[in-house]
């Protein structure tokens, strides 16, 4: 009759100390979700970055492009 209340002492103390350790996994996995999504927008900005400079950069060409141009001179 003693071994019933020593297993169910042992269940309870085992199932107490894997609670914590399966708590801490499921943190950590959204963790590396939340850290992914981070990453992933990180690396939006930086090509949304690059895009907007390599558009202002053609811009400023085609300006410079349109300033540079001389057109043949009328005589009135």
């Amino acid at each position: 009759m003693k071994r019933i209340p020593a297993l169910l002492l042992v269940a309870i103390l085992t199932t107490s100390a894997l609670l914590p350790i399966s708590a801490f996994a499921r943190n950590n996995a959204k963790s590396q979700a939340r850290d992914t999504r981070k990453a992933e927008k990180k690396q939006q900005k930086a090509t949304k970055k690059a895009l907007k400079a390599q558009r202002k950069a053609q811009k400023k060409m085609v300006k410079k492009d349109r300033k540079n141009t001389h057109y043949p001179q009328h005589s009135y």
